[in-house]
């Protein structure tokens, strides 16, 4: 019996840590405002979405984007085939993403959720430039090349939750994407979320 138990609890330790060192510890954050693609399917207002249902904060991908990071077409996804429903340019079983509705040159509120703290360098957020293709999944061409806001961090953890305000640029109209992109310190990661919006 002693035995039984001892390899019960050795069991369940080692697969607690696989658990942890496969991608446990790899969830960190996401924005909810504007609302993101993962968070609309994390809170069910989206359907049919896949895994990233149960992990909204996993969006991590290689850092330095524009320059580098994930491929295009697989942006949203951070270049994980797992979350690649967020690439798609409807929403899955088809039509359009859900929107919000924001003010073009109007102040805008972008929050953060974290489930882990990182050492951070920057928030850049990046937006879709007029009379981009929103029929194709996103790509640096799709996008204006520079943030229309950053904000830098210095290598400070940021709370549970942040929030910061920006300007939004001027002369945008309809539908448009919002990347944004937490660019993490200590690791050779950032973390991506598209949110679709409707100028």
């Amino acid at each position: 019996m002693r035995k039984r138990m001892y390899a019960a609890a050795v069991g369940i330790a080692t697969v607690g840590a696989f658990t942890f060192s496969t991608g446990g510890a790899s969830g960190h954050g996401y924005t909810d405002s504007p609302i993101s693609r993962q968070k609309v399917c994390a809170n069910g207002t989206v359907t049919g979405c896949g895994s990233i249902q149960w992990e909204p904060q996993s969006v991590e991908g290689p850092k330095g984007f524009p320059a580098s990071g994930p491929a295009d077409g697989k942006i949203c996804s951070a270049g994980l085939g797992q979350f690649g429903e967020l690439d798609s340019a409807t929403k899955p079983g088809g039509g359009a993403w859900p929107t919000t509705k924001v003010s073009s040159g109007g102040s805008q509120s972008f929050r953060w959720q974290f489930t882990a703290r990182h050492s951070t360098t920057d928030f850049k957020y990046f937006v879709t430039k007029d009379g981009w293709d929103d029929s194709k999944p996103l790509t640096r061409a799709a996008l204006e090349s520079a943030p229309f806001f950053t904000v830098p961090y210095n290598n400070q953890q940021p709370p549970a939750t942040l929030e910061h305000t920006g300007q939004l640029p001027a002369g945008k109209s309809g539908h448009h994407i919002i990347l944004s992109v937490w660019t993490v310190a200590d690791t050779g990661n950032a973390f991506y979320a598209c949110s679709d919006v409707t100028f």
